[in-house]
Formats: structure tokens, sequence, C-alpha cells
């Protein structure tokens, strides 16, 4: 069993992460459009443009943390050694320089892209250490639970400071004030990789299998049909996420008609992610992991529609869903990824070769993926729906916003849902691979 203090530990690590992460699906299309000065149509070419090279870094970082050695183990040292680069690329992501709009296009595209890989430098063996921490099924979801609890608090951090931060430092000038925003958040995110890598200790010693280039890495990869079935599931849920947490803030200002609420709900939804992947492990407990993570999915889908058909004026009405959607939509989080541990452990039982980096890099390459296509998906409808920025929205803006969402992300839950019924491990055939490998391992 693991220690609350390591699981903690693990958590600060997600902390860090979600500096961004959440920046990034909360502000950041905002931050280019109305801040930076870019079209929206460009930022969601863009999005989609960068996950090209997270097609093949993604994979690459996958395998090659799974053949690290060191004396702080395979997934540990990329913490210590990306911490600080990854939080200056995060500083210059959101500083804004005077140059032509060519030239921000240039810098936007330049600055995202590197951002991206630093992303995925530290945050792939930080994902793969959470299934080195641990052999044990019964504690996975635990360890994801704690995770996704500091993960969240970091959310809320984002959510509740960002724009009280921004008028802080910036005086009037919001360029200004996200940059130093930035500043401090990176610093903080510097502080808990560190943090994280001291308190954890891998405890998966595998031995590295010799003779295993890419290439024969990523064959057993393919032939693991569960992952697979992981991989379309989070293409489906991070496009139908990310796309309605961007959107939220456009709902708030310009559908609501409430632009000094704009923190309060995303404030109050971060609170009912937290809420949600606090409760995941006493629900994982009691239900099997993947019927439990499908009711909830269709669960958001009809909470998102019910949305859809709040009037103008009904605020309260609006922020109970919000967050009832936060809540439930997260609540799957830490059984996903718990989901990618028991993964790993098929894939060796079927194939022989033990891929965690390969298995993580490449689920979360599709997660990128999810990310890239809801960001895209926002950037290229508020351009179809003709929005133009900071300024009174046409009726049809208005609606398209509304539409957007609301209908897009119910439809992405309710596909997740039905792609994750050819998902076949559940609590008893876990266990039964967990076994036969121990057996495997001990040589008996």
């Amino acid at each position: 069993m693991l220690s609350v203090r390591e699981k903690i530990a693990y958590g600060l690590g997600d902390t860090a992460s979600n500096f961004i992460f959440q920046t990034v699906m909360l502000f950041l299309t905002f931050f280019y459009t109305d801040i930076f000065g870019i079209s929206p149509a460009f930022v969601g070419t863009m999005f989609l443009l960068v996950r090209v090279m997270d097609a093949v870094t993604d994979p690459l970082m996958g395998y090659l943390s799974d053949r690290t050695q060191s004396r702080f183990g395979r997934y540990r040292p990329y913490l210590l050694w990306f911490a600080l680069p990854f939080a200056a690329i995060s500083v210059l992501a959101f500083t804004t320089p005077d140059l032509s709009q060519g030239g921000k296009q240039l810098y936007a595209l330049g600055t995202y892209a590197l951002l991206m890989l630093a992303y995925t430098a530290i945050n792939i063996p930080y994902c793969a250490l959470g299934s080195a921490l641990t052999t044990n099924p019964a504690e996975r979801v635990s360890v994801q639970s704690y995770r996704f609890v500091f993960a969240m608090l970091g959310g809320l951090i984002v959510s509740s400071l960002t724009l009280p931060l921004v008028d802080y430092f910036g005086h009037g000038d919001k360029a200004k004030g996200y940059q130093m925003a930035m500043v401090l958040m990176s610093i903080a995110g510097a502080v808990m990789f560190l943090l994280c890598f001291a308190g954890t200790r891998e405890r998966d010693q595998t031995p590295r299998q010799e003779g295993m280039n890419f290439g024969k890495a990523f064959k057993s990869l393919w032939a693991n049909d569960q992952w697979r079935v992981l991989a379309g599931a989070a293409i489906f849920l991070l496009t139908g996420q990310v796309l309605k947490n961007t959107l939220t803030i456009y709902y708030v200002k310009y559908c609501l008609n409430l632009p000094d609420m704009i923190s309060l709900f995303v404030t109050c939804g971060m609170v009912g992610n937290i809420l949600g992947v606090a409760l995941a492990k006493k629900v994982a407990d009691r239900v099997c992991k993947v019927k439990a993570y499908i009711v909830l999915q269709l669960l958001a889908a009809l909470l998102s529609l019910v949305a859809w058909l709040v009037p103008t004026g009904a605020t309260a009405l609006a922020l109970v869903l919000y967050v009832g959607w936060c809540f439930t939509i997260n609540m799957g989080t830490p059984m996903l990824w718990a989901k990618m541990a028991d993964t790993v452990d098929y894939g060796e039982f079927k194939t022989g070769v033990r891929s965690t980096g390969m298995v993580y890099s490449s689920v979360i390459f599709f997660i990128k993926l999810g990310l890239a296509l809801g960001g895209a998906l926002a950037g290229w409808l508020l351009a179809a729906y003709g929005y133009q920025a900071d300024v009174p929205q046409h009726d049809d803006t208005r609606q398209g916003i509304l539409l957007s969402f609301t209908l897009c992300p119910a439809i992405a839950s309710v596909l997740v849902a039905l792609v994750m019924r050819y998902y076949r491990l559940d609590n008893r055939r876990v266990s039964e691979i967990s076994m036969a490998l121990k057996e495997q391992h001990s040589g008996t």
C-alpha cells in the first residue's frame, strides 16, 4: 500500500501540469483572439497543425522513457530535467510581442509548438510513473483519485486566480497581466514538479526488454485491442470536453450576458471537477468501473443537452447544470487513467511485451488530439458564426455559441459511451490478468 504522503507527492505533479493544461483549455483561445490579436480561424488551424508533430513526438517519448535507465528510475528523472524549461516556455507562450499580424501568427505557432513539446517531455513520463508506483490494481484508482484531486486543485487555482491576477499585474494592460500571471504560476509549477520527483519512488522494476526497437514496440502496442478502444474514447472525450470548456467564457459573456460572472462560473465548475474525482474511488469500489464510466458519459450528455434549453436570465439553473456536467464528466477521469494501467497489464499478458510508456504516450497523443480538435472546433465555429472580439454579438452568433456549448459536447459523450462498450477489462478480468502476471514474474 502506498502512503498518503506519496500519493500527495504524486498528485502535486498534476497540480503543476494543470497550471498549463487548464489555462490552455479555459483561456488560451480567448487570449489569442481577444488579447494577442489573431483570428479564431487561425487559432483553430494552429491547434490542429501542432498535433501532427505530436503524432511523432508522443510515441517516441514513451519509447524513450521506457528505455531510460538511471539511479532515479525510468520516469522520475524527466520531472527533474524538464521542470524549469517547461516553466520558461509557458511564460513565452503567454507573452505578446510587438509584431505584425504575420509575425504574431508565427510567434504563436512557434511558442505553442514548443509548449506542447515541453508538455510531452514532462507529462508522458509523469503519467507513466503512476503505473510504476504500484502493481496493485486495487490501488490504481486510489492513486489516480489523489492525482486528479490535486490536478483539479491546480485547475481551481487557474480558474479562480487567473483573471484577478491579470487585473492585478496588468493595471489595465491585459497582455502584461497574462504574462506576469503565467510567470507566477510557472514558478509554482516548477516547484511542485520537483516535490513530486522527491516524494515518489518507482516500484515496478520489470527488466528492460533488450532488442526491442521502436517498430517492434509499436507493433505490440497495436496488437493491444483494448488500448485501441481507450484511444478512440479519448479523442471523443477530450474533443467534447475542451470544446465546452473553451466556449464557457463566450457562453457566459454573450449568451447569459454576464461578463462579470466568468470567474465564478469557471471556479464553480472546477469545484465540481474536484468533487467528482474525489468520489470516483468510492463509486469504483462498489460498481464495475467500466459500466460506471459509460453511465457517467450518458449522464453528462443529458446535462449538456438540458443546458441548451435554459433561457437567458436563468443564471442559477445554468450554473447548476454546468457544475453538474463538470462533476459528472470528471468523476470518470480517474477511472479512465486506471484503465490505462490495466491496459498495460493486458498488453503484456497478450503479447509478452510490457510497454508502459508507449501505452500512456499513445493514449496521451489521442487525448492531445482531442484537445486540439476541441480547440480547433471552437475557433472554427466562432469564425463560422461571425464572432468579433469584445463587441456585442449578433443573435445568430449567440445561438451558434449556445449550440456549440451544449449539443456538440453531448454528442461527443454519447460517442464515448458507444466506444467504451467494446472495452472488456472489467474488475474480474483485470484481477485474473494481474495474478497471471505475478506468476510469470515469479517464475512459477
